[in-house]
């Protein structure tokens, strides 16, 4: 969560002439503003309150930081716990402190500024930097954060989120004169989708489409959990820690307390919600609460789609068993039940483990209250394309994901009731166990980003059109020699695409799907990352590189193509050339030079580039 390459493309925006864009009118992409929606636990939250801690010195006074403060939460961490859980039920704040979202930039760029937490503290500021450095203007970025422990509805009710986005986005229009690039991640993609379905509440139909096309140029779907992520259901049966320095079952009672605790949750790609707000756009009448129905494919193979059952856990065999039932199972044996993602955001699998945990009652009441009784969106419901004029999904993919967990009783209490038996996970095309066994399913082509599995990420892909560009290329610099092209491919709806391309194992790749027949004034496109982790995507350099292209591409004059050609990738800033200490001399001499300044106190430093970044971005048209 952090270099961006997103805004870093306004670099050459702002000095290069206006554009005409696929509709015929005239857009000025100096103009552009970028706003950053951060994932998960990604907003610094601070306290707004005073709260004495008993046995420590530390205590927590208005304005001081809790998300992330890990001194306070290694010297205090149950007056640290009060001031980040929530009520279950009415997600209102304890009684002995309250916590709110930091705003603007600060919030977002390191949670625990001076302390070394590993990549959950640095968020974007490494991007804030690189972007400062190119020049940036301070009113070109900014930073819209929220409190990520609320469920959607409650967002709007308690702080007006979604009111304040909207206003933010016409303030940037006013304020730079054009729309703005929407770069989300994670979480902050679930946040976008819920915003652009409470806008059509908040704008006459007609003007919907209209107010989206003046404010928005692109949007940029970087991880986007698009079904749902596995270790949701680790945090809330067993608790994850995020690498912090508090047990499993404090992080689950923490986590448990959030109403955002379901919003990531697995869910069926067969089964869809019918919006009771829809008969404003289509004219129809509705009465009586949304309904939730499946197509006769979710029970055909009975795994939602996914490569295999998400949840097999074994329930304590305590009640009273009829004597019909005594010949299939042994009295006093655990029953092991296995469930669907359906089965997990409709709620059966919180009410068939009711007795048996705490957790489940409140997180039923969350789950129908606040998900399957919203009455903008049900969260846990397939993503469709945003009405957005560009569209770019990006992830990473070939790392090992976990698909599917085994759960059984510990024998300890609650918080830590449950124990994690085996992890089922996807890798290179199989399913394999914790202990390096093949378990049987529907394995993907390939795995997902080490969070969020591959048919979650790249349900995206049901957002290109019938024919579609392929391109593979290595991630590093490269002269083109390694570059696969497939044009026109057919794409058929909830199909996944594979190209079948030749890979060299130690060459890291980028595979680009684009649009090879777009809906007039419409782009979409597909970028998948090797081995590109979840929390880490947004500090990839090759991310930060594409972007950069891609928006440069888009607004010069002379482009010849709908997206940037991939024929090659140079150097592009001093930062890429390097000492090849092999050949005695600069690697790429065609782009860098030997060039010593003062100061310089080894050989890669000194070697830059032979021209002008606008000199070498001509060959990318």
């Amino acid at each position: 969560m952090a270099k961006n390459p997103l805004l870093c493309s306004i670099v050459l925006l702002a000095v290069l002439a206006g554009a005409t864009s696929d509709d015929g009118a005239e857009l000025d992409y100096s103009k552009l503003s970028g706003i950053i929606i951060p994932g998960f636990a990604s907003t610094q939250l601070r306290a707004w309150s005073i709260l004495d801690c008993p046995y420590s010195p530390l205590d927590f006074n208005p304005l001081d930081l809790v998300w992330l403060d890990t001194t306070k939460l290694l010297s205090a961490v149950n007056c640290w716990l009060k001031c980040m859980v929530l009520d279950p039920y009415n997600q209102t704040d304890h009684p002995d402190c309250k916590s709110r979202p930091d705003s603007g930039l600060s919030g977002i760029t390191e949670l625990d500024p001076g302390y070394i937490t590993g990549p959950l503290s640095s968020v974007w500021k490494e991007w804030i930097k690189w972007c400062i450095e190119f020049g940036i203007e301070a009113n070109a970025i900014i930073a819209v954060p929220y409190d990520w422990r609320l469920s959607p509805s409650k967002l709007e009710e308690r702080d007006l989120y979604f009111h304040k986005l909207k206003i933010t986005f016409e303030t940037a229009y006013k304020l730079r004169g054009g729309p703005s690039l929407v770069f989300a991640h994670s979480l902050g993609n679930h946040v976008f989708r819920y915003f652009l379905e409470w806008l059509k509440l908040e704008i006459a139909p007609k003007h919907y489409i209209q107010w989206l096309d003046q404010h928005i140029h692109a949007y940029f779907a970087v991880g986007a959990p698009l079904l749902g992520a596995m270790e949701t259901i680790e945090a809330t049966l067993t608790g994850f820690t995020f690498g912090l320095p508090i047990s499993e079952g404090t992080a689950r009672m923490m986590f448990n307390s959030f109403g955002s605790s379901l919003w990531m949750m697995p869910f069926s790609k067969y089964c869809r919600t019918d919006n009771k707000y829809w008969k404003h756009f289509s004219g129809g009448r509705q009465v009586g609460p949304p309904t939730y129905h499946c197509d006769e494919q979710e029970f055909k193979t009975n795994l939602s789609g996914w490569p295999t059952k998400i949840i097999n856990i074994e329930i304590p065999s305590t009640r009273e068993i009829p004597e019909a039932n005594l010949s299939s199972m042994e009295c006093g044996l655990p029953t092991q039940l296995s469930f669907s993602a359906r089965e997990i955001s409709d709620g059966t699998f919180f009410k068939a483990i009711e007795d048996y945990d705490p957790d489940s009652k409140r997180l039923l009441y969350l789950l129908e209250k606040s998900y399957l009784g919203d009455p903008v969106l049900n969260p846990l419901t397939p993503w469709d394309r945003p009405p957005i004029k560009n569209v770019f999904c990006i992830y990473g993919t070939d790392s090992k994901t976990k698909v599917g967990y085994y759960y059984a009783p510990s024998g300890k209490p609650y918080p830590d009731n449950w124990i994690i038996t085996d992890v089922v996970y996807e890798f290179e095309g199989s399913l394999i166990s914790r202990s390096g066994n093949l378990v049987e399913g529907n394995p993907g082509a390939i795995s997902g980003d080490e969070t969020v599995p591959y048919l979650s990420l790249s349900w995206c892909k049901n957002w290109l059109g019938p024919k579609v560009n392929i391109t593979k290329a290595p991630q590093s610099e490269h002269d083109g020699s390694d570059v696969q092209i497939k044009l026109n491919v057919e794409h058929h709806h909830e199909e996944d695409i594979v190209p079948n391309m030749t890979r060299s194992p130690r060459v890291k790749y980028i595979t680009y799907y684009e649009d090879s027949e777009s809906l007039p004034g419409k782009r979409t496109a597909v970028w998948e990352l090797d081995k590109a982790n979840h929390r880490n995507i947004v500090r990839s350099p090759v991310l930060m590189r594409e972007l950069w292209l891609e928006m440069w591409h888009d607004i010069h004059p002379d482009a010849k193509s709908k997206f940037v050609k991939k024929a090659k990738r140079g150097p592009l800033r001093d930062e890429d050339c390097y000492w090849d200490y092999g050949k005695a001399r600069c690697a790429w001499p065609e782009y860098c030079e030997y060039r010593y300044v003062f100061g310089d106190v080894h050989l890669g430093q000194s070697c830059r580039l032979r021209y002008t970044t606008a000199e070498l971005l001509s060959h990318y048209l």
